[in-house]
């Protein structure tokens, strides 16, 4: 792995890289995400939609890693203790239950596919998932880290590869309804929506950023992440103009395409990318938790978990998780994304742009 060692990877590719693998794995991998926040308002819509998305990114990415690498904070709890005082324990209310939110939708997705393709209990394959999200948080950072950045070279080949495939075989549908250009009302705020609640990710991997040395390369980090997070959604809200509305009632919408390409190979490829991206998910969110539980026990008994600790946390969350999960998927992301968006608005967004650059102008 040592060509993720440079130090111009390290700055410019694996924050961004890190941020879209614990995005994916509830939004992109499943694809019902994409369908949700931009499909639905039409073609148009949702490349409208997408673009209100990556400038609130590249906005608030740079402004939360700017203030973590000025003054030094790289877990969320240290993060908002600086930021906002007392009012830390707000972003952890918030952070609990969308943690909980996004590995539920993670592992509803996992089990509607394996009782539906493989006729697997749900069960054994949250069982499996969370041997290996545990194994990963035990080895620490480090090989989580790298881990995460190789999933996703391998993930983008899939997203490409799956792109041409639906092109070439529904070109004339897509073409069609791009040159319509339906644009329907919406695809403003849903697109600010979708912003929102996948920021709260930004905080939990702030570890990630700690090879930032200034300003300058703050800000190219944050454009490179925003486009490293934006193409494949892209990509995946084209081709689903080639089902466009049929898409729209798709639980799994991407699992709904490719079995429809009637491609085996690609199918077998796609199951064992999602899988890993769940992986993905759970282990980065996961960290995030951890690097927020070390910095409590350093601050407080001058103490670190040790890699039990880290697994038997991994073992705890992605179970409470599994219990969410029995909701369903369209539910969990209609109904509990959209409303949390707002309290991360509230508790994050607004304040960060606001008290965050008034602190970071002083502490300059």
């Amino acid at each position: 792995m040592r060509f993720l060692d440079p130090p111009w990877v390290k700055k410019y590719l694996i924050p961004g890289v890190i941020f879209q693998s614990v995005l994916v794995g509830g939004g992109y991998g499943t694809g019902r995400e994409i369908v949700e926040f931009f499909t639905r308002f039409g073609a148009g819509g949702g490349i409208l939609g997408l673009g209100v998305t990556v400038i609130c990114w590249i906005l608030v990415l740079t402004v939360t890693w700017e203030f973590a690498r000025v003054f030094q904070v790289y877990d969320y709890r240290s993060f908002f203790q600086r930021l906002l005082g007392r009012g830390w324990v707000l972003f952890e209310i918030l952070f609990i239950l969308m943690f909980l939110l996004v590995l539920a939708v993670v592992a509803s997705a996992a089990g509607e596919i394996l009782e539906t393709r493989f006729g697997i209990p749900y069960f054994v394959g949250i069982t499996a998932m969370l041997v290996v999200v545990a194994a990963l948080t035990f080895f620490g950072r480090d090989i989580l880290t790298k881990s995460l950045a190789l999933w996703t070279l391998f993930l983008y080949g899939m997203f490409v590869f799956y792109f041409l495939a639906a092109l070439s075989q529904g070109s004339d549908a897509i073409g069609v309804e791009l040159a319509a250009w339906e644009v329907a009302p919406g695809w403003g705020v849903s697109g600010f929506q979708y912003a929102l609640y996948n920021l709260f990710i930004v905080p939990a991997i702030l570890f990630s950023t700690r090879a930032l040395e200034t300003r300058r390369e703050v800000v190219g980090s944050a454009v490179v992440a925003a486009v490293i997070c934006a193409f494949p959604a892209l990509l995946f809200h084209i081709s689903f103009l080639g089902d466009y509305p049929g898409i729209l009632a798709q639980e799994i919408p991407v699992f709904a395409m490719i079995t429809s390409l009637g491609l085996a190979s690609l199918l077998a490829v796609y199951l064992v990318a999602l899988f890993g991206t769940f992986i993905e998910t759970g282990a980065g969110l996961i960290q995030g938790s951890i690097e927020r539980v070390d910095g409590y026990l350093r601050d407080a008994r001058k103490a670190r978990l040790s890699p039990s600790q880290r697994a038997a946390l991994a073992v705890a969350g992605i179970g409470l998780s599994a219990i969410l999960a029995t909701v369903g998927i369209i539910p969990l992301i209609a109904r509990g994304y959209g409303t949390i968006a707002w309290g991360f608005l509230a508790v994050y967004v607004l304040p960060v742009l606001t008290l965050g650059i008034w602190k970071l102008t002083r502490g300059r």
